[in-house]
């Protein structure tokens, strides 16, 4: 199969998601804005328009095309998106990577479509893993198939680590809990080990930290395996990282102090003291949101100019 007949068959299977979804508005706005939307040539929108015509789910009229029809899954051309969980994954990576290298920043609009375009998947993969950030006003929705990012004020910083530490604190006293021959004692003296290691090297390697981070906290929160831990931890560590990202001046001054903080929070877990442990844990929630609201200040100070 060549590749234009191949992006000619993604594109059809998009075009039907989008319809049965509700993204598409009729009668369809022009092909030079369509084939923008999905990201490909005028031509391979005249070819995928012609065919859902010649299969009824569209009408030509009036040089306007409206929607005869609803599409039912039979209409789609064999799929060819990979299985459900691999494009899950695609889109986390991708949207979170568009995040850290400042290719989306508080205020930017993107379009769903487009980013199944870039991701090769279902659009409908997409918009229901952006609906998940919609419920913690990460992103606004402007217009059908539309999203904006979010800017915050320090008083969302305030009530994230309120949630965040309930969260947290919670996760850590059941982690303590656990039996001496659990396998997460093992993880976590090896991820105590990674810390020190970073630790040494923290003046070369301090924007290695993000990775460790979240294997820190998703360490601590996986003890319940309980999957609205683990998909409410996912949302605040974009969230926090997210915001970090407006000013890197302080990056290698916060991740080394957040890597003391770890090391303090795992070696009293590894010493099973309860007490100080969740003291230590305290802090560097702390610390989290204080360099979330120093940095939304500074955001905004700039915005002001």
């Amino acid at each position: 199969m060549s590749r234009s007949q191949t992006l000619r068959q993604n594109t059809i299977n998009q075009f039907i998601d989008c319809i049965n979804n509700n993204i598409l508005s009729f009668p369809l706005p022009s092909i030079s804005i369509l084939a923008e939307a999905f990201n490909v040539s005028r031509t391979t929108i005249r070819a995928v328009l012609n065919y859902l015509c010649q299969i009824g789910i569209l009408l030509f009229d009036n040089n306007q095309y409206h929607l005869a029809r609803e599409p039912t899954q039979k209409d789609k051309i064999a799929c060819i998106f990979e299985k459900r969980s691999i494009q899950d994954k695609k889109v986390e990576t991708y949207f979170y990577h568009l995040i850290n290298s400042k290719k989306l920043l508080p205020g930017d609009h993107f379009n769903e479509i487009q980013l199944a375009k870039e991701i090769n998947v279902s659009p409908i993969v997409v918009r229901e893993f952006l609906l998940r950030f919609l419920h913690y006003g990460l992103i606004d929705n402007v217009k059908k198939g539309e999203w904006e990012l979010a800017t915050f004020d320090k008083n969302y910083a305030e009530k994230l680590y309120e949630f965040r530490s309930v969260l947290e604190i919670f996760a850590l006293k059941a982690f303590l809990a656990q039996s001496d021959n659990h396998i997460n004692w093992i993880k976590a003296r090896e991820l105590l080990q990674r810390h020190k290691n970073l630790q040494q090297n923290i003046q070369d390697e301090y924007k290695l930290f993000s990775t460790l981070d979240r294997d820190f906290h998703e360490l601590i929160l996986s003890c319940k395996e309980n999957r609205f831990f683990l998909q409410s931890f996912d949302l605040i560590s974009v969230i926090f990282h997210f915001h970090y990202q407006w000013d890197s001046s302080d990056l290698k001054e916060r991740n080394s102090i957040a890597v003391s903080e770890h090391i303090a929070i795992l070696t009293a877990i590894l010493q099973k003291n309860e007490p100080l442990a969740i003291a230590a844990l305290c802090r560097h929630l702390n610390t989290a949101k204080r360099s979330m609201q120093e940095s939304i200040g500074r955001a905004l100070a700039i915005k002001n100019r």
